[in-house]
């Protein structure tokens, strides 16, 4: 299934919590009848303890408040601010709550990690921020960067719609009571001239939408096709896909996470950099803070944003949320957001330094690379897929 634009919507982009937060409180703050959220972490730190106490004074004004939080992402919000904002009279439910940590089955490795919010049916945000303070991370001075959009608009039902399909599935699998979703909103009145589709990725309708919707993006590209991902490792179609559109005289940039954060993951995506560079790819690394971006804009006029990253676990397991622009202003906005993030904290990795790797390295990090790929295998989701 591809995407389904519809005309009319307004986007805001905002960069990273510093602008996220102060707008999802400021949105819950003026809510009237419903919050629907959907997020990976919702972590009780000063962030999260403020969005939720912004919650637990809707609840209490007697807004219909619903919070989904990842079973395994959100383990301990249960017992945290879920406690606290159930006493308020708001609904929790845990996606595939984490009962046995040992466990090696399957479904363990199926999350929630959209970050989903509608308010009232009429302004909703899509992005890739967790509910999670942006300087959570030791050793970090500035803020993480990642994105979010705010969108009002005729989107608005699409977005209402798969937020309830989810909400009454969970609820179902967890209580056996059936509630499903109420008819969709009336589409509303156009807020803005901006193209805008939900695209979602999921394990039955959906699998490849994300991945698909990517991968038509990149072959239709002339100019520029510009990536930012904070774990990126591509299945060898998507592989295909950027290099070709390199040696057909694309310029593709690649930004890519420069610090560590799982050691495992780092290595196996540095087995994946000599065939990039050598295809003709700019690979850039941001050091100055950690990155968690999950983007992309494609010839200035088309772009994305959402949780998925291009990896296993985005692109084959979890579900997603990813917001597809269609608009020059939105998308070049972006752009120079991303290329202002390049400037001040990317290094790029060149084919001389690639050369220079000693061999312990360049070992260690096609061990990764097979590690990971076994555990895709052994998982059963299509280790062909990302064969090197």
């Amino acid at each position: 299934m591809r995407a389904e634009f519809q005309a009319g919507n307004s986007l805001a982009l905002l960069v990273s919590g510093t602008a996220y937060f102060p707008a999802l409180i400021d949105a819950i703050e003026t809510a009237s009848a419903e919050i629907h959220i959907e997020t990976y972490i919702f972590a009780d730190d000063e962030t999260g303890q403020a969005v939720a106490a912004a919650i637990g004074r809707a609840a209490r004004r007697g807004v219909a408040v619903r919070i989904m939080v990842d079973g395994f992402g959100g383990r301990s919000f249960p017992q945290t601010l879920g406690k606290t904002l159930a006493a308020d009279g708001a609904e929790i439910l845990i996606y595939r709550p984490e009962i046995a940590p040992l466990s090696f089955r399957r479904h363990r490795l199926r999350r929630l990690h959209r970050k989903l919010v509608v308010i009232d049916g009429k302004v909703a945000f899509i992005g890739g921020i967790n509910i999670i303070d942006d300087m959570d991370t030791p050793g970090q001075v500035p803020p993480r960067i990642d994105y979010a959009v705010r969108v009002t608009g005729p989107l608005l039902p699409s977005i209402h719609h798969a937020a309830l399909q989810l909400w009454a599935l969970v609820r179902w699998a967890n209580f056996h009571h059936r509630e499903w979703p109420r008819p969709t909103l009336a589409v509303p009145e156009p807020t803005g001239n901006v193209e805008a589709a939900l695209v979602l990725r999921d394990n039955v309708r959906h699998r490849r939408d994300i991945e698909e919707t990517y991968l038509d993006a990149i072959e239709q590209a002339q100019e520029e096709v510009v990536l930012a991902s904070a774990y990126f490792l591509p299945g060898i179609r998507f592989r295909h896909a950027l290099t070709e559109a390199a040696q057909r005289g694309v310029r593709v940039i690649l930004l890519l996470q420069g610090r560590v954060e799982y050691l495992l993951l780092r290595h196996a995506t540095r087995a994946l950099y000599g065939s990039l560079v050598a295809g003709g790819i700019q690979i850039v690394e941001y050091h100055r803070s950690f990155l968690h971006a999950k983007v992309a804009v494609i010839d200035g006029q088309w772009a994305t944003i959402g949780s998925s990253n291009i990896d296993p676990f985005s692109l084959l397991l979890a579900r997603e949320a990813n917001l597809v622009v269609r608009d020059r202003a939105f998308a070049q906005q972006l752009r120079a957001s991303l290329q202002h993030t390049i400037e001040v904290g990317g290094v790029l990795v060149g084919d001389e330094q690639l050369r220079r790797r000693p061999l312990r390295v360049r070992i260690v990090n096609w061990l990764a690379y097979g590690i990971v790929r076994l555990a895709i295998g052994l998982a059963g989701y299509g280790a062909k897929h990302y064969r090197a």
